[in-house]
């Protein structure tokens, strides 16, 4: 007021527009009929001081009387030239309307009112209200009054709600579309604390205003070694809230004081879903600054996926965490994956990290080989327990066909070298074949261990494991608890066959006492014998 000059909540408002970038504005000095001339001139002084530097330091000023009309003509025209240079809103991103007012109207059941962020939102539509993640459907749309088919970004609209009651939605919650935005209560962000304001100090209680929405948090100032933020300065902080928000990268948010609610900041998300653990050090202080420096969502999202390591981020992440528009997300693809990134099944993953899991792997196949020299490999399961723990499945599968198809591991339930050979330590090539020549020798009637032993003349040990290898190579085989070599049970199998083929029809017949007879062996190997014939 020309009579009254910059009154506090002016200056409130003044500091909100230049927290949440508001790009261009109009000054306006009203009751200009209640001042004298010099009265007019030292609030225009006052007023050229307030906003020095800011986004309206070279804004039009207008002196408006709604009394005699004064400047009201100019004051038209300067509203349209602004309006004309303002920049549309996303009408193709995805829908999201903060709720300002909640409440039922006879006829209608629950109406909310709210200005649309982005997006449209067209009758019919399901929709999602969150936190509480509640659907609804868009039962009829009116825009500034009016009935409408859709409403569409920056527009004010009231919507008519299905499936939800009035008290379960409430100012302060966002309706959007399903997927699309992140839920969270933890926020990295960039802040500017107000020079009127105190130091803000690390571990502070504030107010977090977005939209229309009022969350209580803490603030974690990022960098071991920064302390307060001083009054006029920027800082990287962390902001774990109390409750759940509704936000994305790219919001603008307002900090006010816990008690009293006055404003002393505000700032903009870098990230609404962090999974690093903590940023109270140089390296998560670096971290954020990194993130910070990467204004363009393409070099943003690179590095969140780079940062994430072999688990990589969720693709739907791109849209919910990263804030790119649902319809941008296919492009955004093409273009993350000429830069390195690599799409397996809903997971995005650095090409790099692909590969030094591939190189790690090679690693722990080559130490189980040194450990287990009998073992035919590593069990996949092993090493995707060792190695790739918190690791969606599809990630450990896409590393090991990579291996398999160059060649540099072989194997199926279990991983090994190509040049891998199954060995015991202390055994050699002699030993090996002399077990096999002792089972061979021995036909259908093999020796017991303490006959191998002796015929081996080489510790019981090293010819337990020795022989444990040969069956699993399938060299030996063990029916029951007796232990035969793999030829002469397949030459069984030749012989019966060739009898059952040649005997009449309906006589293809063997007992037990004619097995004996036929093949010189005793009842102890014949039972095993038979049973193993019957299966095959």
């Amino acid at each position: 007021p020309a009579d009254e000059s910059v009154m506090p909540h002016t200056r409130h408002h003044f500091h909100v527009c230049s927290l949440l970038r508001i790009p261009r504005g109009i000054i306006v000095i009203t009751k200009p009929d209640l001042a004298d001339s010099d009265m007019r001139a030292l609030v225009r002084q006052d007023v050229a001081s307030l906003v020095k530097g800011s986004f309206l330091e070279a804004a039009p000023v207008i002196e408006v009387s709604s009394t005699t009309g004064q400047g009201l003509d100019r004051l038209r025209d300067a509203i349209v030239e602004q309006g004309s240079r303002v920049r549309q809103r996303p009408v193709d991103g995805a829908a999201r309307l903060p709720i300002d007012r909640a409440f039922s109207m006879k006829g209608f059941g629950t109406v909310v009112t709210g200005t649309l962020v982005a997006g449209r939102i067209a009758v019919d539509d399901e929709l999602v209200v969150q936190p509480g993640g509640r659907i609804v459907k868009v039962r009829g749309v009116q825009v500034h009054g009016k009935p409408s088919p859709e409403a569409v970004a920056g527009q004010r609209t009231a919507i008519n709600l299905g499936g939800v009651d009035v008290t379960d939605v409430s100012r302060g919650e966002t309706i959007l579309a399903p997927g699309t935005l992140s839920v969270t209560r933890r926020v990295d962000a960039e802040i500017d604390v107000l020079r009127a304001s105190k130091p803000l100090k690390h571990g502070a209680r504030v107010r977090l205003h977005n939209g229309t929405s009022e969350v209580l948090g803490r603030v974690s100032i990022a960098g071991a070694s920064i302390g307060d933020v001083a009054p006029g300065a920027s800082a990287l902080v962390r902001v774990r809230l109390e409750s759940p928000a509704v936000l994305t990268r790219g919001d603008r948010f307002i900090l006010r004081a816990y008690s009293p609610p006055i404003t002393i900041g505000g700032g903009i998300v870098l990230d609404p879903a962090p999974t690093r653990a903590g940023i109270r050090s140089d390296a998560g202080g670096a971290s954020l600054e990194a993130l910070r420096m990467r204004a363009d969502s393409g070099a943003a999202i690179q590095w969140v996926i780079d940062s994430a390591g072999i688990a990589g981020i969720a693709t739907a992440s791109v849209v919910s965490r990263m804030g790119v528009p649902p319809s941008h997300l296919g492009s955004m693809l093409k273009q993350l994956e000429a830069s390195g990134t690599v799409v397996v099944n809903d997971r995005l993953v650095a090409a790099r990290h692909l590969q030094d899991a591939q190189a790690m792997l090679i690693d722990l196949v080559k130490a189980s080989h040194k450990a287990n020299p009998m073992s035919d490999g590593l069990s996949r399961e092993e090493a995707r327990g060792k190695a790739f723990p918190k690791v969606a499945p599809a990630i450990f599968e896409r590393v090991v066909d990579a291996l398999k198809a160059s060649g540099a591991v072989v194997g199926a339930e279990r991983l090994a070298l190509p040049t891998h050979k199954a060995s015991v330590a202390g055994a050699d090539d002699q030993i090996r074949a002399a077990i096999i020549d002792a089972y061979r020798a021995g036909g259908l009637k093999p020796p017991d261990t303490a006959a191998v032993e002796a015929s081996v003349k080489a510790p019981r040990a090293i010819i337990e494991k020795v022989t444990t290898l040969l069956l699993r190579e399938k060299v030996l085989m063990k029916l029951d608890t007796i232990v035969f070599h793999a030829g002469a049970l397949q030459q069984l199998k030749e012989e019966v066959a060739a009898l059952k083929g040649s005997a009449p029809a309906g006589r293809a017949t063997v007992d037990v006492a004619a097995f004996k007879d036929r093949y010189g062996v005793s009842r102890k190997f014949a039972i095993p014998l038979l049973e193993y014939l019957d299966r095959e």
